[in-house]
């Protein structure tokens, strides 16, 4: 077991490595977390942010000084690289910045990683239709993007979209999945009536996994692995267990698949076709004071033989609400290929996405909404052979995080609980080393 901050309970404290910038204005989060609202991505020499007015901003990651701003069509709730595109629109190959989009609209759009200008737009809502209501819930919203070599080595970008609308007691998804050239154009889509939470591409760039975290029409799939050449399904897998939840999220290591699954709250290591390797129990309903408990395991990060499941808040089976804490809420669990337990330690908050890159974990931690401790507020990041690491709080809570080539970036948003009067924290970036803390 890692020892650290999280597991003692000591408040994470700022270390003075990382800096800071505002980001301006947003409404502060209550005490339960809220939904995706920024993103932040780090690539090459760059830290780009994301804001919920739809602001990307490119920051030189030494200096801090912006590189350039533009304005996306909707909220800026995710950010990738697309390598060697054609990045001027003059023939001229350069990096893009793609950023997906919640809105009206919900827009996937490419800017010149250089400049800003740009270079290609497509709203998902051609897709998966308008919103038929005023609410953040119902609109279009490209929930996860990736980009990455095919198995013929040409870049190309892979996007899940979804809306959901209710009318009664009837509910219902719409979503699509698309790949795209680097010039934008649309290679081929994969349309479900569930709710896609997260892809994943193999390495090799010849399949693509995605994970429905819900389940209402006639999909009843969890996990579809599709050709990601030609977008045709390869193989399903699903839980297995009743109700509509199915996956969380999914990571590929080589020709291995790790699930998390929300349908039993166990994680999974899934070979080619689907076959079962093994699977660890997670959050699983437990008895605590007569009270049946469970969490879901929200994410994972598979790599080097290593696979890493965060879970999330307690949830009792007869009320959403509760006293008791689940004893497995908030941590992460990292095993072998095997399935054998390698380290584990606590997150303390509710984490919104992890981020990995060269054996480093980070997990972005948001208040837990129960105890509404401000000491959960902080970045976490873990060594994923050991469990070593360090941890950098804020005032408000973390809500998204990046790390490449050393460089760690996290989001924080300001947060007001709903029995006080104090609000915490402010919207901004910080950007820190992972070897300077």
């Amino acid at each position: 077991m890692a020892s650290s901050e999280s597991d003692t309970g000591a408040r994470a404290d700022r270390n003075g490595e990382f800096r800071q910038l505002s980001l301006g204005e947003i409404e502060a989060a209550r005490s339960r977390h809220t939904w995706t609202r920024s993103a932040v991505h780090v690539t090459g020499d760059l830290v780009l942010a994301g804001r919920w007015d739809g602001t990307v901003t490119a920051f030189d990651a030494d200096s801090l000084e912006t590189r350039w701003t533009a304005s996306h069509p909707d909220h800026a709730v995710g950010i990738a690289t697309l390598e060697d595109g054609t990045g001027t629109g003059s023939g001229t190959d350069a990096d893009a910045i793609v950023v997906a989009g919640r809105g009206e609209t919900g827009t996937i759009a490419a800017y010149n990683a250089e400049t800003g200008a740009k270079q290609w737009r497509y709203d998902t809502a051609a897709d998966v239709g308008d919103p038929v209501r005023d609410s953040v819930f119902y609109l279009p919203y490209v929930v996860a993007i990736e980009a990455g070599d095919t198995d013929a080595g040409d870049e190309r970008l892979y996007a899940a979209a979804r809306r959901y609308e209710r009318d009664g007691d009837v509910r219902r998804w719409y979503s699509t999945v698309l790949a795209f050239d680097a010039d934008g154009t649309v290679r081929w889509r994969y349309e479900t009536d569930a709710s896609p939470i997260a892809i994943d591409l193999a390495p090799d760039g010849d399949r693509l996994a995605v994970g429905y975290n819900r389940c209402l029409g006639d999909h009843d799939h969890g996990l579809v692995v599709l050709d990601a050449a030609t977008g045709d399904p390869k193989w399903t897998w699903d839980p297995g267990t009743p109700g509509d939840r199915r996956v969380g999220d999914v990571s590929f290591d080589g020709d291995r698949l790790a699930v998390a699954s929300h349908g039993d709250k166990r994680g999974y290591l899934l070979g080619p076709g689907g076959a079962e390797r093994w699977w660890v129990d997670l959050a699983v309903e437990t008895e605590i004071d007569g009270e049946t408990l469970y969490a879901y395991p929200n994410h994972v990060s598979a790599s080097d033989g290593r696979v890493a499941f965060v879970t999330g808040n307690t949830y009792a089976e007869e009320s959403r609400e509760t006293e008791n804490r689940h004893p497995n809420e908030h941590r992460v669990t990292v095993v072998d290929a095997a399935g054998d337990p390698v380290w584990d330690d606590a997150v303390r908050g509710f984490v919104h996405g992890l981020a990995a890159a060269d054996g480093t974990i980070v997990a972005p931690c948001a208040q837990n909404f129960r105890v509404r401790d401000p000491g959960t507020h902080a970045i976490r990041w873990f060594d994923r052979e050991t469990g070593t690491g360090g941890v950098e709080g804020f005032d408000g809570i973390a809500t998204a995080a990046a790390v490449a080539d050393g460089t760690i970036a996290a989001i924080e948003e300001p947060v007001e609980y709903h029995d006080e009067s104090e609000t915490r924290g402010e919207y901004a970036v910080h950007v820190g080393s992972v070897d300077g803390c």
